[in-house]
């Protein structure tokens, strides 16, 4: 007699899809984040993804290609809506945290996943934020929820009215130590230390009328989201976190020798042979890059340390100055 087995298929929540906020939102699931669309302020009250520190060791390069996200059902922010509104497309989830592959990368770009943000905010405080989460991920993977805070009085810009907000919030929760820290920060410049925008989780549940991490256990779920415990968390300092931008990329002293006087050149490089621009024909692993179709700005490092501003060259990624990087 034949033995029936039976196969129970039991659906598999990935890490990813664990502790999403519970709010009333359009829910739409990405590759690598998750958020909840807001058709009155056409973007995210929030995003929701888990970093993983093996996946920043990827080197994948920004996409930069902001686009409408067809996802959402309600039809999302255009790119029309941003056009001389004086505002950043500043990310939610951030492109450095998506870096597994092109199109997790290339995700990040849809603008649900982009809110208004203030010049000096985008490229200032939010983005030593975003650096210090990456270095508190080296140590344990994280949860990760942010936004801006959605009220119904903000100013909106372009056609389809996209609210610009106040005031933007971050949660990280570390569940190997079973911590959480909350932040919120003032969409303007940012000159005080992050330590200073750090509040509890119940606060930015009351502005914002998201309930985070309903999987966790009642009483544990409010002891950890009603206090602050700062000892648990080390900041790092501002030169630390421009440093930490990209993990395992941190600027050294050029290896080559200057043609003019024979000494070791003083420029400094992020490349990993070790060699700044002028001089990789010097180095021994030096190949010509290969030929492709991209079209963009030039991919290459300048003396300052900064992505050069030039058009790359037709069948290159690097402009007429680098085209030995």
């Amino acid at each position: 007699m034949k033995k029936l087995i039976l196969l129970l298929f039991i659906p598999i929540i990935s890490f990813g899809q664990k502790f999403l906020p519970k709010s009333n939102g359009e829910t739409i699931f990405h590759t690598k984040y998750t958020l909840s669309y807001n058709e009155f302020h056409e973007q995210a009250e929030w995003v929701h993804y888990y970093l993983d520190i093996n996946e920043l060791k990827e080197s994948v390069e920004r996409t930069n290609d902001f686009r409408y996200d067809k996802s959402v059902s309600t039809g999302s922010a255009s790119l029309n809506d941003y056009k001389y509104s004086g505002y950043d497309r500043g990310h939610l989830a951030p492109a450095g945290d998506m870096k597994i592959n092109r199109n997790t990368m290339s995700e990040s770009f849809l603008l649900s996943n982009i809110s208004p943000q203030n010049s000096s905010f985008n490229r200032g405080g939010w983005k030593k934020l975003e650096s210090q989460v990456r270095v508190w991920a080296e140590k344990n993977n994280l949860y990760v929820i942010t936004s801006g805070v959605l009220e119904d009085d903000l100013n909106k810009i372009g056609l389809n009215g996209v609210s610009v907000p106040r005031n933007f919030y971050k949660i990280i929760y570390e569940p190997i130590n079973q911590k959480m820290i909350g932040f919120l920060m003032p969409n303007a410049k940012i000159s005080k230390p992050l330590s200073t925008y750090v509040v509890n989780v119940d606060k930015i549940e009351s502005i914002t009328g998201i309930d985070f991490f309903t999987e966790i256990e009642d009483d544990f779920e409010e002891i950890l989201e009603s206090q602050i415990d700062m000892s648990s968390w080390d900041f790092i300092s501002t030169f630390d976190i421009s440093a930490s931008n990209n993990i395992n990329s941190f600027s050294n002293q050029c290896k080559g020798q200057a043609k003019s006087t024979g000494n070791q050149c003083r420029n400094k490089t992020k490349n990993k042979n070790g060699f700044c621009y002028a001089h990789q024909k010097q180095s021994q692993v030096y190949q010509a890059p290969p030929k492709t179709n991209y079209v963009g700005r030039c991919n290459a490092t300048t003396k300052k340390g900064t992505r050069c501003k030039r058009n790359a060259n037709n069948g290159s990624r690097y402009c007429w100055q680098h085209t030995t990087y």
